[in-house]
């Protein structure tokens, strides 16, 4: 598929000497902070040897496909691609420890410092750290990794890339594609944080993982609330620390307020934040089971989000971009965003935090070639009957290789631990649509064992092993019929999917999507006519979420409400956010 030039405001005007210099890991905040996104050099080649000569630069963090790269070359499978850049370190930077951090590299990578290897990773969607302390040296050091990203070709994790896009399956991407960056700690430094808010109990948890498990230097946490200090409390050789907050401001996106905390141990200190919040599962009035926050019904009115931007591709152009997403659904009434087969980086999850939005988190997706008539067409023409196939079927579901699905539990759990602390999530989505899909039900075990604090739609879409708490359907064709189980809530998890393309804010001539129309006026007409008898309507029989498809264009799937480049909103904004109130009161109503 031909792609034509198509560009955001803000890619319009990046700044290739500050790209995205925010601090990544808003959840674990230091002090020290070397941002090293800007331009390196890099090669493609046909193996691990580092080449005498590289091609040129590229714009760290997009990648090679994207047009803010500079490069816009396809990495393809026999292809491995070469990264290069100097580094020499501020004064008074170095400390203990020297740790390189990685966004996100897309798919396997392994990195060398001054030519020593210091670390690789597997998987192209999740942050990782190597420790460079013995590699660095004083005065300027080479940074260097190469880069084997297999795409659809491969039983690894992939999302909607495809290297023959088209339709529903975007471009696919390689290589760097969040931010590099390093920060230097002292010997005894805090590794990670696990965060969970004791709602009912009006206490928060702390679980302080160190460097040096056997220090016994205390662990002190300061509270703060709107910059303010509430509590401070220090514990003697422990690593689960229990806070108690007595009164509190809870958490919703109505009213979405963020606590402060520090914690200090040994030698190192870091800034985090959380709230208080809690989801759940219970009956209303009525005796229809329900979504809960904060132990009351509360109806998550959701937007598909695939997470891609015309010059970016995975990358937004800045964080300004991030946060218009998240704020113009807010606009709209909407009150959820379903990330599809795709992990932001941090701070898009701190912005929906802080701002207001639940979050329903896909796991990505992966396995061998999927038999799309099965699973999309047979599930979707023949209703119940189409879900019920079982999903230990390894090669009819594209997950014949053991290795594929261990790799894919391992990346689930570095999921779940990477985002664990995002007060936002609300739902973990480990499967859509049988992608991939196997093990469904042990796979819903792990998530609970792991994570009991959060929701589970065990399978979206259809191929349904009874597991979870949500009865998930996606439903583009029929007119939607709740049904109610004794343990599930029912939602449908996409819905929607009608597609207008406008002239000039398009990437390509070719229109994908469930219905199409050919004006903002009959687009807004018919979502309408949809929320009103699909969605509000069935609010009383036991309705209890929602995700319209989609929040944008992508490629030729245009059936976002707004355009690809973030320029057209393609509905009638006053209509939109007044089906979206009255969904509400319906629901306040009703439960």
């Amino acid at each position: 598929m031909q792609l034509c030039s198509l560009c955001t405001t803000w890619g319009e005007h990046i700044d290739p000497e500050h790209v995205l210099q925010e601090y990544p890991r808003p959840q674990m905040v230091r002090d020290s902070y070397f941002n090293l996104n800007g331009y390196w050099d890099y090669a493609i080649t046909k193996n691990t040897e580092s080449p005498e000569h590289y091609d040129g630069q590229i714009l760290v963090p997009f990648s090679p496909e994207a047009v803010l790269s500079g490069v816009g070359r396809q990495v393809m499978p026999e292809d491995y691609l070469h990264y290069r850049r100097s580094v020499t370190f501020p004064e008074n930077f170095l400390k203990d420890r020297h740790l390189l951090h990685f966004g996100a590299v897309d798919q396997i990578c392994t990195v060398y410092m001054n030519g020593v290897e210091v670390g690789s990773h597997v998987g192209g969607y999740l942050p990782f750290t190597c420790d460079v302390t013995d590699a660095v040296i004083q005065g300027e050091n080479e940074l260097t990794l190469w880069v084997k990203d297999y795409s659809d070709t491969s039983h690894h994790t992939r999302g909607k890339q495809k290297l023959k896009n088209s339709g529903m399956f975007y471009q696919a991407q390689s290589g760097i594609w969040q931010t590099v960056w390093m920060e230097s700690v002292s010997q005894d430094y805090i590794r990670a944080v696990r965060i969970t808010p004791l709602y009912d109990d009006h206490a928060v948890e702390f679980d302080v993982e160190r460097m040096c498990e056997e220090n016994s230097t205390p662990i002190t946490i300061s509270v703060l609330s709107d910059g303010q200090p509430i509590l401070s409390q220090t514990f003697d050789q422990q690593t689960i620390c229990r806070v108690q907050m007595g009164a509190f401001i809870s958490w919703t996106p109505e009213q979405p307020h963020l606590y402060d905390a520090v914690i200090s141990a040994g030698g190192d200190s870091v800034r985090t934040y959380f709230a208080m919040r809690k989801f759940s599962v219970g009956k209303d009035r009525r005796g229809i089971l329900r979504l809960q926050l904060n132990n009351r019904p509360y109806f998550h009115h959701g937007i598909l989000d695939q997470g891609y931007w015309p010059e970016g591709l995975y990358t937004a152009p800045c964080d300004e971009a991030l946060i218009y997403d998240i704020q113009k659904m807010k606009q709209l009434g909407f009150n959820m965003l379903r990330k599809h087969v795709k992990i932001e980086p941090a701070r898009w999850y701190y912005h929906c935090d802080r701002l207001g939005m639940l979050v329903w988190q896909d796991m990505v997706n992966g396995g061998a070639k999927y038999h799309m008539n099965l699973v999309c067409m047979f599930p979707s023409l023949f209703g119940r009957i189409g879900r019920r196939i079982r999903d230990n079927k390894y090669g009819l579901l594209a997950r014949k290789e053991r290795e594929g699905r261990e790799q894919f539990r391992r990346e689930l759990m570095e999921m779940l631990r990477h985002l664990y602390n995002s007060p936002c999530i609300a739902v973990w989505v480990p499967f859509n649509e049988a992608w991939g899909q196997f093990d469904a039900a042990y796979v819903t075990r792990m998530i609970r064992e792991f994570d009991p604090t959060r929701q589970i739609d065990e399978a979206s879409g259809w191929f349904d092993q009874g597991g979870g708490d949500i009865y998930s359907r996606h439903n583009y064709w029929y007119k939607l019929k709740v049904l109610l189980e004794e343990n599930r809530v029912f939602a449908v998890t996409e819905y929607g999917g009608y597609a207008y393309r406008i002239l000039g804010h398009s990437m390509v001539a070719r229109m994908y999507g469930y219905r199409k129309y050919a004006t903002k006026e009959q687009l807004s007409a018919r979502y309408d006519r949809l929320q009103r008898e699909e969605i509000i309507d069935n609010v009383a029989k036991g309705l209890c979420a929602g995700v319209y498809t989609q929040l944008s264009d992508v490629e030729e799937e245009v059936n976002g409400l707004i355009t690809y480049d973030r320029r057209m909103l393609k509905v009638d904004e006053t209509m939109v956010q007044a089906r979206s109130r009255e969904l509400y009161e319906v629901f306040r109503r009703m439960t």
